[in-house]
């Protein structure tokens, strides 16, 4: 993604755009937020929003270079966690 964004604020998304950017059903990233597994959003009044760097930065995050590659985080399932299990996926042991 080069797009020229020098001297224009931040870019945000509403859910439905977030989604679509990141490849996911609205439903998978609002679970995401409720379970505090995605990425970063705001609240701006009533409405969530995601600045475009976050959530570039969520899925990259997430990259991988072979299966067996723990990556720098792991990107666990919309569905509760323990904080264990949390803590675990955003510092995976190498």
């Amino acid at each position: 993604m080069s797009t020229n964004l020098a001297g224009l604020p931040p870019r945000y998304l509403r859910t439905p755009e977030a989604a679509r950017f990141v490849g996911l059903s609205i439903r998978t990233l609002e679970k995401h937020r409720i379970y505090g597994t995605g990425p970063r959003y705001s609240k701006l009044g009533g409405r969530v929003v995601y600045r475009v760097e976050d959530l570039q930065e969520w899925v990259d995050a997430a990259a991988k270079a072979s299966t067996s590659d723990p990556g720098k985080v792991v990107v666990l399932p919309a569905r509760r966690h323990s904080p264990a299990e949390l803590e675990q996926a955003r510092h995976p042991r190498r």
